[in-house]
């Protein structure tokens, strides 16, 4: 960029943004004004005025803001609160006793205010503009150099706003953290429910795995899962205990460890019920779980069956019956009575309804849950599939795949590498996170790293995703992703080849584990899918662009770009020149030294013409041995000299056949844009001309188009 143009933004960002701060002091110098000579009325209208509008467009801002950068908030915390204090400062002055009047505290409550809700920095900005215009109404517009009044007021606003921001910023994080441990006690209750009822799986060692990617999505799935079976159970035990005549009956959940029961849902009617845990090994509960199958006790020693309560009522009868889900317990159903009667067989039967009912509703949930989930799962690789289906390049599908990723798994790190067969080497196509700018485009060697194995083996490594970088190699010894403890290297596989690798990196312990690996699996053979295709439509678009022998632009290609270049240069009224190069007795090489050695020719004559081109230039063969390049920008004595070069490259340059060394000429006509045509047959025409004026004059030459030259080829 143009330093000129640099310096002048620059200064456009100083001003915008220094512009509320420099109205505040603008406006806070028109107060001392005001102090020293009230001026028109009609200047402090258009004043107030200005400080409203600013003050409410500064506040709608700040309020839309609120979780923007800290510089900008800073910034906008200082405009606001100086633009209050020159309101406050104006309000105060035009009320008996202005500074030292009874209104003056409304200075210490906006400073309080300041303190307590801007930031720092604003803060200690606004108390040092309060001492600035308090000192320069004194000095300037009073004309007192005594500071008995500025000291004690300088001193008590800072004494107000440290104290306020001392007490109020501390009992604001107080009540924050406490908010944040009543919903991280919640959640846990929860995600503990939902474990309980296998909603979740068990917690890794980076702690609770979430199956979905956004944790605000499994949450409300898991509690929507939680309360629906809560609901279903308490109906359950509410209907139990109107059936049965129950002074208790609730549902005890297992632990992970399966020593100790919980409370999940219970109806009672009594208050003084014990929180828990309990044992699973002891009394009736231990029995039950150990034979599998429903105990009842009846009479005197019921009660001590029955630690769930903190007072001991008259208990005559308890009964267990133990939730078994495919043979393995999982809680029990527990349900006492006053009643010393034994349960009959037909209310022992209820009771094991009741326990199939829950386990049922258990199941189900469970189900809906593990639908929801694949559901939610399966949208996201549809949106992945979209993405990557609708990418026509390569850079398209290795951006789309790694955004696909990230539906799916929280990661750090991810590399994109491409495999070459026929050279044997890996290239670093792509790099997010740490270290991109040292990996990308970097190449190595087929080895024993996991990049190379996995594109050998074709399958993911390493095991579970654990990495350790002291003992694995990503891609090399000398080239290495940052440290990280997991890392997964998935194969990009089409029809069982491996066209390269995405490797993720994670921060996070067991990110990769076995709820997201086979999605991470499926996405990876969608982005391999998608990159070969975009490798067949770039081949295709060079088979219908381009030269098969040369590579450059075929003549139908060319003839568009040509046009294109045409069109910029009538409408930007800029130069364009056209040149036809032609090897001079070409036939006679076929001839003598056979095709093979002719198309060798053809081939170096075209390593030649992208030698000496610019990169604006556009250079394709018209077929045979002829030869057209369309320059931009270039003028008579351009064309002239980019001719000069390529007959003198050609002419020094030796091609090698089995009769020995070959060397060949060229001839080259040109022409200049609007004086040989205007249109690119017009221009093709006389450029052909000049070509011809070439090769009568004797070839290995440089003819310039002149209307002289005008209709000689035919």
């Amino acid at each position: 960029m143009d330093p000129l143009v640099r310096s002048a933004l620059w200064v456009q960002q100083v001003i915008t943004r220094s512009s509320g701060l420099v109205l505040s002091f603008a406006l806070s110098g028109y107060l001392i004004y005001w102090a020293v000579e009230p001026p028109p009325v009609l200047w402090s209208v258009a004043a107030v005025l200005l400080l409203g509008g600013s003050l409410g467009y500064r506040l709608l801002k700040r309020l839309r803001l609120l979780s923007s950068s800290a510089s900008e908030t800073t910034r906008l915390d200082l405009e606001l609160f100086t633009h209050l204090l020159v309101l406050a400062y104006g309000a105060i002055l035009h009320t008996p006793g202005g500074l030292d009047g009874p209104y003056y505290p409304a200075v210490y409550a906006l400073v309080m205010i300041c303190s307590s809700f801007a930031k720092p920095l604003a803060a200690a900005g606004t108390i040092a503009f309060a001492v600035l215009m308090e000192a320069a109404l004194n000095f300037i517009a009073w004309g007192s150099h005594e500071s008995d009044r500025l000291l004690p007021h300088a001193a008590l606003l800072g004494v107000f706003a440290f104290l306020n921001m001392l007490v109020f910023r501390a009992e604001i994080a107080r009540i924050r953290a406490l908010s944040r441990q009543r919903i991280e006690t919640e959640l846990r209750k929860m995600k503990d429910a939902a474990r309980s009822y296998r909603l979740l799986g068990a917690p890794t060692a980076a702690g609770e795995r979430a199956t979905l990617s956004s944790p605000d999505a499994e949450e409300r799935l898991l509690r929507s899962g939680v309360d629906e079976i809560h609901q279903a159970v308490e109906f359950a035990l509410i209907l139990l205990c109107r059936t049965l005549g129950l002074r208790t009956a609730l549902l005890l959940g297992l632990d992970a460890t399966g020593s100790q029961l919980h409370i999940q849902e219970l109806s009672s009617t009594e208050d003084g019920i014990a929180s828990g845990p309990f044992s699973a090994r002891d009394g009736i509960f231990g029995a039950s779980l150990a034979k599998g199958s429903l105990l009842a006790i009846a009479g005197p020693k019921a009660g001590a069956h029955v630690p769930y309560y903190t007072r001991k009522p008259a208990i005559g009868a308890v009964c267990a019956t133990p939730l078994l889900d495919h043979g393995n317990a999982r809680g029990l159903l527990v349900v006492d009575r006053e009643s010393k009667e034994p349960f009959s067989a037909e209310e022992e039967e209820t009771l094991r309804s009741a326990a199939h009912f829950v386990l049922r509703a258990i199941e189900n949930e469970r189900v809906f849950v593990q639908l929801d989930r694949a559901k939610v799962e399966q949208g996201k690789l549809y949106r992945a599939a979209n993405a990557l289906a609708s990418a026509t390049t390569e850079a398209q599908v290795i951006e789309a795949g790694v955004s696909g990723a990230r539906e799916f798994a929280a990661f750090d790190f991810a590399v994109v590498t491409l495999f070459d067969k026929n050279s044997g080497e890996h290239e670093i196509c792509a790099v997010s996170g740490e270290g991109a700018s040292e990996l990308v485009g970097q190449r190595f060697k087929h080895n024993s790293g996991l990049v190379s194995m996995v594109v050998a083996n074709r399958h993911a490594l390493p095991y579970r995703g654990d990495y350790d970088p002291s003992h694995q190699t990503v891609f090399t010894r000398r080239l290495h992703p940052p440290a990280m403890p997991s890392l997964l290297v998935l194969p990009l596989l089409v029809h069982d080849r491996a066209l390269g690798t995405l490797v993720l990196g994670s921060n996070r312990r067991a990110a990769f584990g076995d709820s997201v690996r086979p999605t991470l699996e499926v996405l990876a053979s969608h982005v391999a899918v998608s990159l070969a295709n975009a490798r067949m439509l770039k081949r295709l678009e060079e088979l219908a662009t381009m030269d098969g022998m040369t590579g450059l632009f075929n003549k139908r290609a060319l003839q568009d770009v040509a046009l294109q270049k045409l069109k910029s240069a009538q409408r930007f009224k800029k130069p364009l020149s056209l040149l036809v190069c032609d090897i001079d007795h070409f036939k006679r090489v076929n001839d003598t030294y056979g095709h093979d050695v002719g198309d060798l020719v053809i081939k170096g004559f075209a390593d030649v013409l992208k030698r000496v081109k610019r990169d604006t230039d556009a250079v394709g063969r018209f077929g045979g041995e002829e030869f057209v390049i369309v320059c931009e920008e270039t003028d008579e004595r351009g064309a002239l000299l980019l001719g000069e070069r390529i007959r003198s490259e050609l002419e020094a340059t030796s091609f090698h056949s089995e009769l020995g060394a070959i060397k060949v000429t060229c001839s080259v006509g040109a022409a200049l844009f609007p004086l040989a045509g205007q249109s690119w047959e017009a221009l093709f025409k006389s450029t052909d001309e000049a070509l011809y004026a070439s090769k009568r004059g004797g070839r290995n030459r440089v003819t310039l188009w002149t209307s002289k030259l005008q209709g000689c080829a035919a």
